[in-house]
């Protein structure tokens, strides 16, 4: 099934103005959702907008939007305060800053889109522009909706991808985690070049296609069972060891990694050798 389009709009370089299709990068239909009910009687449950003070359900359209400026206090905004700022829907992904596309810090991601041309007549200078943008990323404004949204654009496969980003006032400091502050400024040389060694063993190219959500497979067993009136067991639970001796948990990683690799290679050799037995076959024949 094709992917469907959810916005339309221009991507503009200076004075290069490109129409483009925006599609969703990422789907929640694998995700698992539940509904509220009432355990009694299995009734969803109702949410209703109730104001304790008149002890009565409030009309959507009595709701009016208070920023609490101190504890139990609040200003009203109304919706003629918030036009006064809200910038004008223009459907322009404005882009006003290139960069290297290993500047962009992963955290300031919030969503991801694809980028399409609309229309032939837009492919040919949607091509040019991913072309001239390879290794770079461009950062700009999207006026949607009535909202400003700071985004970032980077080729991607065939096309181009855009990611919406926080801005930097929502970026917590780690200041504020005061656990860091425990943690020690130097540490044992011995100690950094054996976790070096245990984290060599695990590393391999990156795919991300090698996970599944398992969690969610695993609820869908629990679902599909209670459907068909089977009895679910859980399995046991269990809890990972305190590292006492760090040094002496570092030198087990690696002889239990070092095990699995000879347990795979000795699982291995069978398979080759009857593969070679086979090819013999092949040739004698």
């Amino acid at each position: 099934m094709a992917a469907r389009a959810t916005w339309k709009g221009y991507l503009r370089v200076s004075l290069v103005n490109i129409p483009i299709k925006v599609f969703p990068a990422t789907e929640s239909s694998g995700t698992i959702s539940f509904n509220q009910l009432h355990a009694k009687c299995q009734t969803r449950i109702q949410q209703k907008r109730w104001c304790p003070t008149c002890n009565e359900e409030v009309a959507h359209s009595d709701i009016a939007k208070g920023y609490e400026f101190e504890k139990g206090r609040y200003v009203v905004v109304a919706e003629d305060d918030i036009e006064k700022v809200r910038p004008t829907s223009t459907r322009i992904i404005d882009l006003v800053q290139f960069d290297e596309a290993t500047a962009l810090d992963p955290m300031y991601v919030d969503r991801t889109y694809y980028l399409a041309p609309d229309g032939q007549v837009a492919a040919n200078a949607f091509a040019v522009m991913r072309e001239g943008m390879k290794g770079k990323i461009g950062v700009g404004k999207l006026a949607l909706y009535g909202r400003e949204y700071l985004v970032a654009v980077k080729p991607h496969d065939k096309g181009l991808v855009m990611y919406t980003l926080h801005h930097a006032a929502e970026i917590r400091g780690t200041e504020s985690i005061e656990e860091l502050g425990a943690i020690p400024t130097k540490v044992k040389p011995q100690e950094v070049q054996l976790a070096k060694q245990v984290i060599g063993t695990f590393e391999k190219k990156l795919d991300l296609s090698d996970y599944r959500d398992e969690y969610r497979e695993g609820l869908q067993k629990i679902i599909d069972a209670k459907i068909a009136g089977e009895e679910v067991v859980a399995p046991a639970v269990e809890m990972p060891p305190k590292v006492v001796n760090l040094m002496e948990a570092l030198r087990k990683s690696l002889d239990s990694v070092s095990d699995q690799k000879k347990k795979s290679a000795k699982a291995e050799l069978p398979k080759k050798v009857a593969a070679k037995g086979e090819a013999k076959k092949k040739r004698v024949g």
